[in-house]
């Protein structure tokens, strides 16, 4: 009796997203198991692919739909015997691809590095018989008693608050093992990091595993800190963008072997586990969790399916609510859970102090913010908050106060310090020689103020106190408790231990003028996240923002404007009140599309309109509709993908290449209203 192996072939072809049968040879019968590497023939014995084995079955135990009269072709190579593809990773691709009307081998890419041999060798060569360090279970502080190990325990799902203060994590005594006299060192890490080291060793405990994705390097920095302290290192596996494939391969085969807890940024979620016990994400409202690869999968909705599918707990752990997670809240799918007794941050909005008038109100810094963060310096590190790097957010021309544009791309000039050649924002050209074409003058003075400016400002009015900048280009990762002023861009905040003695949050009407439909809920994150970065009743000072979002802030009521968001979202019919497809390409394709979806229950469709593509004649529209009919509208966009596809022509002409693709769907894009 012959054996069959079903693979999913390597293509980005979305014809050939399907699964194919080939024939095993009998050499390679053992060791072609599923989850191996495989080279198998397409079309011809000349065209070879790779592949990853989904199943082996017998030939006689293929459904009636598959029966081929002719012989099928056989498997050419088995790569590696190394199963690297666990079935729980392929359902998941399989689920995320269809429910985004993508191709499976695009999700597989994201989820399983390239082969890396070393690696492999080392894998198989382990002892089977070694058995991993123990966990022991510690209780997850501050939501009152056994709050969060109940939704872990019961497989629930979870929208919780973070603890919005820097916590002293430490090892619980019973945890460190007798001839170890000191254990592992107690660690200043943020609260939301303690609480999921305390929830994935608890998971751990239970010799379960545990997947946490959190937006970037130094939300993995902060987490790795807190896990180390209650989790032997061996049990802690990592997967992020800094990692070489070596490393990652090293990792996917570590968490196949045994239960882990497995934290990264956007491939954690993909981590293999046979016997999943939690996911979580940190701070999903991040624009880092948006996948910028196709099928443009955000980390959320990897995690939402992942937990349908293995039954695992989940939590979506954050200190201001993403309006995603709070549609969730309200249809009553996630359950909401918030710190017990926590002593939230002390935020003062500026434009609600009734002493600020005149001069004092136009302020950058008012004076009350001043004093606080003088008086503060004296005892420990104070945080800046500003939202753009360089000397300043442009350059003007002296003269005629014309606007500096680059010669190259049309971006804005800016000047990374004082002094310094006028460099574009965007594309990074230098403008030596730059002459006003307007006027003709040859000086440019700044305009706004970027962190190296506030810097400079900040050091001549705190004579004697450490400044630092921390940007883009200048990552800090921690600075010391002693007096300094700290100067960092959003998102680029380094921690302290025990935290800031005061913050103040500068430029934040600058924030909320960037167009999107996502600017309030971002902005409010941001301000969230940096306030929690100071030490327990540490003021905040918020310049020059008042109304419902400064009321949210000083309450720590984060979750009123993700509702009242979310409540507009509802009426306009925009997402995530609904779900939506942008569609790319030429117009007849676009509007075969919008065609082919017939009955289907859609909103009104936006487009199509043209767009800037460097293909001529590229049209966009948006499709809208709802959550229930989104299995039925992405099969049908899909479909007419691969009918677009099945026919493009060949370009000729030089290199022969083909024709760009007639139509392409993106699902759920998070800016969609950006594009149009």
């Amino acid at each position: 009796m012959a054996t069959v192996a079903r693979v999913v072939l390597d293509s980005p072809l979305p014809q050939l997203d399907r699964l194919f049968d080939y024939r095993v040879p009998a050499e390679i019968e053992d060791d072609c198991m599923p989850g191996v590497r495989v080279r198998v023939p397409l079309r011809s014995g000349a065209r070879m692919t790779d592949a990853y084995v989904v199943e082996v079955v017998a030939d006689d135990a293929l459904s009636p739909e598959n029966d081929f009269p002719g012989e099928l072709s056989a498997v050419e190579e088995l790569v590696s015997p190394v199963p690297v593809l666990a079935p729980e990773v392929w359902e998941l691709a399989r689920a995320v691809a269809d429910r985004a009307a993508g191709v499976a081998s695009d999700v597989l890419r994201l989820a399983v590095p390239t082969r890396q041999v070393r690696p492999e060798k080392a894998w198989l060569a382990r002892d089977p018989d070694h058995v991993p360090p123990r966990v022991t279970a510690v209780p997850v502080d501050g939501y009152g008693d056994a709050v969060i190990e109940a939704v872990i325990d019961a497989g629930g799902r979870a929208a919780v608050g973070a603890i919005p203060h820097p916590v002293l994590l430490a090892a619980p005594a019973r945890a460190i093992p007798a001839d170890d006299t000191d254990g592992p060192a107690p660690a200043w890490v943020p609260g939301w990091a303690a609480t999921l080291a305390q929830a994935a060793a608890h998971t751990l405990a239970g010799e379960r595993s545990a997947v946490i994705a959190v937006p970037d390097f130094r939300d993995v920095t902060d987490l790795e800190r807190a896990l180390l302290v209650l989790v032997p290192a061996e049990r802690v596996v990592r997967f992020d963008a800094k990692q070489t494939n070596g490393q990652r391969a090293r990792a996917l085969l570590t968490a196949r072997t045994h239960p882990v807890v497995a934290i990264g940024s956007r491939a954690a979620v993909y981590a293999p586990a046979s016997d999943l016990g939690l996911i979580a994400l940190w701070d999903d409202g991040d624009p880092s969790f948006a996948e910028q690869r196709a099928p443009y999968v955000h980390t959320r909705d990897v995690a939402l399916v992942r937990t349908a599918q293995s039954g695992a707990a989940l939590l979506m752990v954050s200190h201001a609510r993403s309006t995603d997670v709070q549609r969730l809240v309200e249809l009553g799918w996630l359950q909401e859970v918030g710190p017990h007794r926590a002593r939230v941050p002390k935020v003062v909005p500026t434009a609600h102090q009734t002493n600020a008038d005149g001069y004092a109100a136009q302020a950058r810094i008012p004076s009350s913010a001043w004093r606080a963060a003088r008086e503060a310096s004296h005892d420990g590190p104070v945080l800046v908050q500003v939202s753009n790097p360089g000397f300043g957010t442009g350059l003007v021309c002296t003269e005629c106060g014309e606007r500096a544009h680059c010669r190259v791309c049309g971006g804005p000039l800016g000047s990374p310090h004082a002094g310094s050649t006028p460099q574009c924002r965007f594309c990074g050209a230098l403008a030596a020689g730059y002459r006003c074409p307007t006027c003709g003058n040859g000086k440019l003075k700044p305009v706004g103020q970027g962190a190296q400016r506030t810097a400079d400002e900040l050091g001549r009015a705190f004579p004697n106190t450490r400044i630092v900048v921390a940007d883009g280009s200048r990552p800090i990762d921690e600075v010391p408790a002693r007096p300094a002023v700290v100067v960092a861009t959003r998102g680029a905040e380094p921690d302290v231990a025990g935290g800031y003695a005061c913050v103040l949050l500068l430029d934040g009407e600058r924030m909320l003028a960037r167009e999107g439909l996502r600017v309030q809920e971002d902005v409010l994150r941001i301000w969230a996240n940096a306030a929690a970065k100071g030490a327990p009743g540490a003021p905040v000072y918020l310049v020059g923002i008042g109304g419902k979002l400064a009321n949210a802030m000083a309450l720590w009521r984060l979750d009123v404007p993700a509702h009242d968001e979310l409540t507009d979202r509802r009426e306009l019919f925009f997402p995530p009140a609904v779900r939506v497809a942008t569609l790319t390409g030429t117009d007849e394709a676009v509007t075969g599309a919008i065609e082919a979806l017939g009955d289907a229950p859609v909103g009104p469709v936006l487009g199509p309109v043209p767009v800037d593509d460097p293909t001529p004649g590229t049209v966009r529209a948006i499709v809208r509709f709802p959550y229930g009919h989104g299995t039925e509208v992405a099969a049908t966009l899909k479909a007419e993908v691969i009918r677009r596809s099945s026919t493009r022509r060949v370009v000729k002409g030089g290199a022969k290449r083909r024709a760009a693709p007639a139509l392409r769907v993106r699902m759920d894009d998070a800016e969609p209203f950006s594009e149009v």
